[in-house]
């Protein structure tokens, strides 16, 4: 039975972890980064600009959901 799917998952919680990790610590500069000329992330980060409070909280609940996730993976 192929492992992909568990992989993918374990792949996606640190991608979360560490983008709420890099949003917490930098929220300006991360949605900056998104908020023109992103292949449509524009969309996505256009609630956190100028907001970088609502970005930190946003981070917060991504950061723990990449830990759930990664719990929920099992070898």
């Amino acid at each position: 039975m192929s492992r992909l799917p568990a992989r993918i998952a374990e792949m996606a919680a640190i991608f979360m972890v560490g983008d709420g990790l890099v949003a917490l610590v930098q929220p300006r500069r991360h949605v900056d980064l998104w908020k023109d000329d992103a292949l449509g992330a524009e969309k996505t980060v256009a609630p956190f600009v100028d907001r970088p409070g609502r970005r930190r909280a946003y981070a917060l609940l991504q950061i723990a959901a990449g830990l759930a996730l990664a719990a929920r993976q099992r070898p």
